[in-house]
């Protein structure tokens, strides 16, 4: 962990004066502190060790972009860091504080502020399920044109208590990037607006592609307010679990049906042996019975009138379906597979097995199956295969692995991050919670001019940039560049 450049014992007094400085802001500085300190991150035992014990010194729960100004006004004349957060959902860290200071929870700031055809705009902190129950719901949109029946394009597993803003901040994408890409493919996010960090905060409107600069980069550069994103047609989605003997046939199902163009689909994830064996074990609700006697397994999520066309090619493959529901049996169970698909089954397998972490792992369009294929017989029973197919930025069918790694040790984790990279596959180490480390791979000088834009004394989410540590070099390197004779 970096030097902090804040003083504990300063930090704490001056946010514990903010509380009574603010009254009228819904403040928490008991116990629940540590709570909302927190996410996912011991995922990871490389994380446990460096990021256990983190707490922040006051969480403020703001309900109104005014309350977020007096917040962030407060933090600005104090010199106070902001740790924005979500659900806390994420798994590296994203929303631990490094220097304490205040979490600015914005679950409360979630209103669904507009829906037109294909399009709405909310609040960061709307948690996605409820935002998928209002927008199936609108029947008119705010332009007066017939609006019903739409939905995100990709949401998390963990979308029945993940925000927005959240999976903006530090997500990816998820169920349903299999037809819409991850959130930063062009198109899924058109707009944010932003808050800055100073004595007089201000909100700017950022369109896309300049407001991509804030996705993935932890709440680092900028405090996102409000989102304008992307919806697709609802379906009555149909849930399925298709089993088969052999790893081969299963891929090749899992490529095939991901591919298909004329099954409608949300969702195609591919769960080698053992983990259907470690998803029984652990007793997850919604696979109830699916799972027994399987070897390998594909999850499923297609139109409910799209079946024939997934019983034909499961068929065509020798697999067989162990489980079935329709759209409305999920609904009335309150039960989905999507919550055993993603990151939910590295939850669910460590409940089994606490020896295990994962990785996640980009792999190449047209070579996705070979390279999956030498992977799983490189590594064996040490990284267990699990696939999640998606399309690309660019739209090319592909697939994002989330393997399970039975942990030995640091060296051996680096080593098969390493193999990994050795067969053309790309890594988004989840084992650091520096944003240049993990999905970013390299300090991008856009990002940091975004941040002395809207955060001029680095008080965001603080230690987590590298690119700001480095922000005076940066600087130079691009005047040194400024004065280059022009051929």
């Amino acid at each position: 962990m970096s030097a902090a450049p804040f003083d504990p014992a300063v930090v704490r007094e001056r946010s514990l004066a903010l509380t009574q400085a603010l009254p009228a802001i819904e403040w928490i500085t008991d116990g629940r502190v540590e709570r909302l300190s927190q996410d996912f991150y011991w995922f990871s035992p490389v994380l446990k060790r460096q990021l256990e014990g983190l707490r922040a010194d006051a969480v403020a729960r703001p309900k109104t972009e005014d309350e977020i100004r007096a917040v962030v006004a407060g933090c600005a004349r104090s010199g106070v860091p902001i740790t924005p957060r979500g659900s806390g959902t994420g798994n590296y860290g994203q929303c631990m504080p490094l220097h304490g200071g205040v979490i600015l929870d914005l679950s409360a700031y979630n209103r669904l502020l507009w829906v037109k055809p294909g399009v709405a705009r909310v609040q960061a902190g709307i948690r996605m399920m409820e935002m998928d129950r209002q927008t199936q719901q609108v029947q008119v949109g705010t332009d007066g044109r017939p609006c019903g029946g739409w939905e995100l394009r990709c949401v998390p597993s963990t979308y029945r208590s993940a925000t927005l803003g959240g999976l903006f901040g530090g997500g990816f994408g998820g169920v349903g990037s299999i037809n819409h890409g991850p959130l930063a493919a062009t198109g899924n996010v058109l707009g944010v607006r932003a808050m800055t960090v100073e004595l007089e905060p201000q909100a700017l409107e950022l369109r896309a592609p300049e407001a991509l600069l804030l996705h993935h980069v932890y709440g680092t550069n900028g405090l996102v307010l409000e989102l304008e994103v992307g919806l697709a047609p609802a379906h009555p989605w149909l849930e399925a679990i298709v089993a088969f003997d052999d790893f081969d046939a299963a891929i090749d199902f899992a490529d095939a049906l991901a591919a298909a163009p004329g099954i409608v689909k949300k969702g195609v994830t591919l769960l080698a042996e053992p983990i259907p064996a470690l998803l029984r074990q652990a007793g997850v609700p919604a696979l109830a019975g699916g799972l027994d006697g399987v070897a390998h397994a594909v999850f499923v999520l297609v139109a409910e009138f799209a079946e024939p066309g997934l019983l034909q090619m499961v068929g065509e493959f020798g697999g067989r379906v162990t489980l079935r529901r329709s759209a409305d049996e999920v609904r009335r169970s309150n039960r989905t597979i999507v919550e055993a698909t993603w990151n939910h089954t590295t939850l669910h397998a460590l409940k089994v097995d606490k020896g295990l972490t994962y990785v996640q792992a980009g792999f190449q369009p047209e070579r996705h199956v070979q390279q999956a294929r030498a992977l799983r017989a490189r590594l064996g029973d040490e990284v267990l295969v699990h696939l999640e197919f998606i399309r690309t930025k660019e739209g090319a069918p592909n697939c994002s692995g989330l393997p399970l790694v039975r942990y030995t040790s640091d060296e051996r984790l680096a080593e098969i991050m390493q193999i990994h990279r050795d067969h053309g596959v790309a890594i988004a180490n989840p084992h650091v919670y520096i944003v240049e480390d993990g999905k970013q791979g390299r300090i991008n000088p856009a990002v940091v001019a975004m941040k002395q834009h809207l955060d001029p004394a680095g008080l965001l989410n603080p230690g987590k940039l590298r690119g700001w540590d480095e922000r005076e070099r940066l600087a130079a390197d691009a005047a040194g560049l400024a004065t280059l004779p022009r051929f």
